[in-house]
């Protein structure tokens, strides 16, 4: 079986965006605003490096909501690939949900089985890769994600993005970190150990 980590993207690997008719930093919707902090590459390169498959899981709900279109999500989508391919770094797979159970677009409003904290991704990677869930782990910077994490068996590690301090407080990680450094040092750590 394969140990994996599963990675939610917005405040994780790139900088969330203001948005000014909301006032609240938000998954960018253009593409000049998709950037990669700037350790992203390093630590993901550390994590495949140790054996880990990577995968992303994401809430994209934007596009229910209105707020962008899914077009535009796709090519930021191709932005952030192509930034991580051209510097070696290869994702198994990108799981995004593009629902929200109170969005505008209703093709996309309901209650579906892929938005976090629901763990279909996660389920759908063991069966699909042969994932060993509970040596795997889950980072987001949300309690959806902690939520998503702790549901699928995997280990969890809420990283504290203090532009997404509003979307948590309720969830029980097994690690809290500042950023994706401290996350992959504490992953690192656990596989010397075994």
């Amino acid at each position: 079986m394969v140990e994996a980590v599963f990675l939610d993207r917005d405040g994780v690997l790139n900088e969330l965006v203001l948005n000014s008719a909301t006032r609240e930093y938000e998954p960018p919707h253009r593409i000049e605003d998709m950037k990669l902090f700037p350790y992203v590459i390093e630590c993901l390169g550390k994590l495949q490096g140790a054996g880990y498959d990577l995968f992303l899981v994401s809430n994209q709900p934007d596009v229910a909501k209105g707020k962008t279109t899914l077009e535009a999500l796709e090519k930021i989508h191709k932005k952030f690939d192509q930034l991580l391919t051209s510097r070696g770094i290869y994702f198994k797979e990108y799981y995004y949900c593009y629902h929200h159970p109170q969005g505008l677009i209703p093709e996309y409003s309901h209650e579906c089985m892929c938005r976090k904290p629901k763990p279909f991704f996660l389920l759908k990677a063991e069966e699909k890769h042969n994932i060993d869930l509970g040596n795997s782990w889950m980072i987001g910077d949300r309690d959806t994600d902690i939520e998503c994490g702790k549901a699928g068996g995997t280990k969890t590690i809420l990283i504290e993005e203090p532009l997404s301090v509003h979307k948590r407080g309720n969830s029980l990680p097994d690690y809290k970190v500042k950023d994706l450094r401290e996350a992959v040092e504490i992953i690192i750590q656990n596989t010397d150990e075994k």
